[in-house]
């Protein structure tokens, strides 16, 4: 018996309906098995993008740019190769600004000694005329391995080695304190423009002054060699002068720290300060202070001979270690510390009762450069305790190169 015939469109519905079925299962069995399948025919299934990769977090950090190099100091370097090359007879030399011996023979002993320095007085001037004079420093400068430093004490009023002499001027320069009862801090200033000129044009490049010290007793041994005023307008008065003597170029001298105040002439004799040390703090350091923050590299300050009970009671403040620390750590001063002339008698005595070299008592303790007329004995003393280690070489060329910035910052030294 004969099948009945089949339509085109039947056989064609019968045949998708078995590709559709075998897909479906294929399908099942690929997702089974972990793959990821193309698209078929009869749907659209899309494969999920790949994972980016993981991203380097270090395009991100900030580019780091090659630093420049520090420019070169030629301060800094001159005083290196100076301390480096320099011999230590040389270095000690410089530790010294010596009383000028007021003879001829003036420029070989300051090339014998290799001073620091010469400190001139009265005896230097004495009726000579300014080229006299000029020619007699070109003398010192010319015979000495490095430029000297030539310092005078001329304050004005009753301390002017300088004016003293008629023929460098008519009249002595009068003391500050006359000057500012008069005319206030202009009049000050006016006197000290005139006289850094003439000490200028005479070769003279450090002044020993102004005096930072607080007295308002006239009868006070400092008093009047002081402002006689309080600490506020002393210390207005020593900042503007320091200034003034920088923009001239002559090189200041605070003097006396830690504070003279009432104390006795150390001229003569042992003077002992039994004041606080709050007192020095809130009043004696205030003039200092405001001398050291005006004052630039052309500043020294000069430390007197009293006994300063509540900081050392057994030593002179020149020779005490804890009187130049405080200098150094309340004040923060970084220049030279000088000391007062270790021919006085407060430092001799005290000096003999130990047998020990005052200069080398003072550089041990903190000092860089002593004032003395007694070099020539001393400087051979400061040698020896160089080498039996009394003194050590660090502190000499620390105390050396204070004093060779403070001629850098003064121009003599290129």
């Amino acid at each position: 018996m004969s099948r009945p015939a089949v339509s085109d469109g039947a056989v064609s519905n019968k045949t998708r309906f078995h590709m559709k079925h075998f897909l479906t299962l294929l399908l099942s069995v690929l997702l089974l098995a972990g793959c990821s399948p193309g698209p078929g025919p009869t749907e659209n299934v899309s494969t999920p993008p790949p994972s980016p990769p993981p991203v380097d977090q270090s395009v991100f950090a900030p580019v780091q740019l090659p630093k420049d190099e520090p420019e070169p100091d030629p301060r800094q370097e001159t005083i290196d190769r100076l301390i480096r090359s320099e011999r230590t007879d040389i270095l000690v030399g410089q530790l010294f600004f010596a009383r000028c011996p007021g003879n001829d023979y003036g420029g070989e002993i300051a090339a014998d000694y290799l001073l620091g320095g010469y400190l001139l007085f009265g005896r230097d001037f004495k009726d000579k005329s300014a080229q006299e004079i000029k020619d007699q420093i070109s003398v010192y400068q010319s015979a000495n391995h490095l430029p000297m430093l030539i310092g005078v004490d001329e304050e004005g009023g009753t301390v002017v080695r300088v004016s003293s002499n008629s023929q460098l001027r008519e009249k002595r320069f009068p003391s500050p304190q006359k000057l500012y009862n008069q005319g206030g801090l202009e009049a000050v200033l006016a006197d000290c423009r005139e006289k850094d000129a003439l000490l200028r044009s005479l070769g003279i490049n450090v002044n020993f002054a102004p005096v930072a010290d607080l007295s308002a007793n006239p009868r006070d041994f400092i008093y009047d060699r002081t402002l006689g005023r309080g600490a506020e307008e002393t210390g207005a008065y020593i900042s503007a002068v320091v200034e003034q003597m920088e923009t001239d170029g002559i090189g200041s001298v605070l003097k006396h720290f830690p504070g003279y105040g009432p104390n006795k002439d150390t001229h003569t004799g042992s003077a002992l300060d039994t004041r606080p040390l709050e007192t020095f703090r809130t009043e004696d350091f205030l003039p200092f202070r405001a001398g050291v923050a005006a004052g630039g590299g052309t500043t020294a300050v000069l430390v007197s001979h009293n006994v300063i009970q509540a900081v050392d009671p057994d030593r002179p403040a020149s020779l005490s270690p804890a009187v130049y620390q405080i200098l150094r750590e309340e004040l923060n001063f970084n220049g030279p510390a000088l000391t007062d002339d270790l021919a006085m008698k407060a430092v001799t005595r005290y000096a003999e009762e130990q047998g020990q070299c005052p200069a080398v008592l003072a550089i041990a303790a903190g000092c860089d450069m002593v004032v003395t007329t007694d070099f020539q004995t001393q400087i051979p003393q400061v040698l020896a305790a160089l080498e039996d280690g009394t003194l050590s070489r660090d502190r000499v060329e620390e105390a050396a190169a204070r004093v060779l910035n403070w001629k850098y910052d003064l121009g003599l030294l290129s």
